[in-house]
């Protein structure tokens, strides 16, 4: 019984983790990654404007 307690405290743990991970990500780089492409896109769309 005493394993299994232990099994689930590391699972419990690995979530917590990888979810710790996922709010970073989601706060700090996807604004900056959502305007990379932004950006990108809007480059593209003039540069198709340009050209006759």
């Amino acid at each position: 019984m005493k394993e299994a307690t232990g099994e689930l405290n590391m699972t419990v743990v690995t979530i917590i983790a990888i979810a710790g991970i996922a709010a970073f990500l989601t706060v700090f780089l996807w604004p900056n990654i959502k305007n990379s492409i932004s950006n990108q896109w809007n480059n593209i769309e003039n540069s198709n404007m340009e050209q006759p």
